[in-house]
């Protein structure tokens, strides 16, 4: 791999704390879904708060979930027009589609920023007496990183692509 295309030492420390955070929501969903229905099933009852915990447990997975597509440039794309297009086309394309997904994630960063100030002015409560706004600061923080990616990811449409090894260019 060259250089230029190796992380850093910041971004593989942003790497690792992702897939923690991200390996450990996972963990927890399938641990507390499966202690739920083996409760239910043993003893009739399960824990009160289990299920408010797994829609919040699911959230931060799908959150964490969509920086790392956003991360490793995985997410979905419907992408028809660029089969059709030059390569500068295609190029100019996939510029104009991160700049989309940036500028929407900006405004959804922003408006579920709103969304955990409001949270946090009136109060919510989460499982029990915890203020649902610090659970909610997922949202604009997902977005503002996925914005961010999208964003940092710009230069690479502009690289010259390199041949695979083997491809028969002598």
């Amino acid at each position: 791999m060259p250089a230029e295309d190796r992380p850093g030492p910041a971004e593989r420390f942003g790497r690792l704390v992702e897939n923690l955070l991200l390996g450990t929501a996972l963990f927890l969903i399938i641990g507390l879904a499966a202690s739920q229905v083996i409760l239910r099933s043993a003893f009739g009852s399960g824990l009160a708060w289990a299920d408010e915990a797994l829609r919040l447990l699911v959230l931060w997975a799908a959150m964490l979930g969509a920086i790392a597509a956003s991360r490793d440039n995985v997410h979905l794309r419907i992408d028809l027009l660029s089969r059709f297009l030059p390569p500068a086309g295609r190029r100019w394309a996939a510029v104009l589609v991160d700049l989309f997904a940036a500028g929407v994630s900006g405004v959804l960063a922003w408006q579920s920023w709103r969304f955990v100030a409001e949270s946090r002015e009136f109060g919510d409560q989460l499982l029990g007496d915890l203020p649902a706004w610090a659970f909610q600061l997922i949202l604009p923080t997902a977005f503002v990183l996925i914005a961010y990616r999208y964003l940092a990811g710009l230069p690479r449409h502009f690289r010259p692509r390199r041949q695979p090894a083997g491809s028969g260019h002598a």
